[in-house]
């Protein structure tokens, strides 16, 4: 059976058995340079010897899967709406997440999308992003499964055939008519001019002006009529939609295929790392299940002890404590290079 979204397809938690501690924030842009041959100084707070111990594994390692989730992109400072903070104006985020709310009112489903695609158009991929990208071109056994939908690890060139988006992606549209399979990436920021984030022109304190911020709910936001909603260029008559998965869909096809050859082509996986995510939502928690099943050390990084991994971690395995955008590019260092911000070394 093809798996679906459910809004809590949890599991149980279970204690981490030790933890390492980074506050600092790294948020640019960035390049790559060799690597050096000896070794890594370790970020504040962890241990050279661990550090010494993930990097030894990570060299030998082969065949590398990487589970992404929102903890990922909130580096870059992007909102999740999610959990406890997912209100986004009076309304449950998850409830507009649903092909229902999508044909009960377009407008205002479309502009809780278009908000979300413009923010993440404002954030940029942080450190972590760019390292993991440049692994993806370093290892050729490498793939990334992806929860997050804001095209970050797009925008930070992560190969598209080592990367699979498993909820989707806010900058893919599809055409709503059944009868039409039109879809196509667009990152146009607003999709249509309708979109358009209002603007107040009346600042006297200022001469550029402010944008409105309308997930507010004291801030008016309009009915936009469905005819200046984005509509398909090929069909002309439906509507277009979010490529992300809702709640109640089917996760795609396609990505599923891509996830399960990978895992079953060989009989052994070396390293999964875990990013930003519990794991708690299938098929998520499977994969790395399925990895261990194969050989895999679990390697997590998480900036919330209270959401660390659900499902424990073993003898061997690794938990690092605090921002992805610090502690990822320093456990792949010696694989992926030093990595350069413009103007100098981060």
């Amino acid at each position: 059976m093809i798996p679906r979204i459910t809004p809590r397809a949890l599991l149980p938690g279970r204690a981490i058995p030790f933890y390492y501690h980074i506050t600092k924030t790294a948020h640019t842009s960035h390049t790559r340079t060799m690597a050096s041959s000896t070794s890594t100084a370790p970020p504040p707070s962890i241990p050279q010897a661990d550090l010494d111990s993930f990097h030894q594994h990570l060299q030998s390692s082969t065949r590398i899967l990487a589970l992404l989730g929102a903890g990922l992109s909130a580096s870059s400072g992007l909102p999740t709406f999610r959990g406890a903070g997912g209100i986004w104006r009076t309304h449950d985020s998850m409830s507009l997440a649903t092909p229902e709310a999508f044909a009960a009112n377009p407008s205002l489903v479309w502009q809780f999308y278009s908000y979300r695609r413009h923010k993440a158009m404002q954030a940029s991929p942080n450190a972590a992003h760019h390292a993991l990208a440049a692994l993806a071109r370093t290892k050729p056994h490498f793939m990334t499964l992806s929860q997050n939908v804001d095209g970050l690890s797009q925008r930070a060139d992560h190969p598209r055939d080592k990367l699979q988006l498993l909820h989707g992606t806010l900058f893919e549209v599809k055409c709503t008519n059944f009868y039409c399979k039109h879809s196509e990436e667009n990152f146009d920021d607003p999709i249509v001019p309708a979109l358009a984030i209002p603007r107040d022109e009346t600042d006297p304190t200022t001469n550029e002006a402010r944008e409105h911020d309308i997930s507010d709910e004291n801030v008016h936001l309009e009915n936009i009529p469905t005819q200046s909603l984005p509509t398909c260029p090929s069909c002309k008559t439906g509507l277009l939609r979010p490529g992300v998965v809702w709640f109640g869909e089917r996760l795609p096809t396609k990505v599923l295929n891509a996830v399960e050859e990978f895992i079953e082509q060989s009989e052994r996986i070396d390293l999964i790392l875990v990013v930003g995510t519990s794991a708690k939502v299938y098929p998520a928690a499977d994969y790395v299940n399925q990895a261990r099943e194969k050989g895999a050390r679990v390697a997590v990084v998480n900036m919330d002890r209270t959401d660390a991994y659900a499902q424990g971690l073993y003898d061997g395995d690794w938990f690092f404590h605090g921002d992805a955008a610090v502690i990822v590019p320093a456990l792949l260092e010696p694989v992926t290079g030093k990595l350069e911000a413009p103007g100098g070394k981060l």
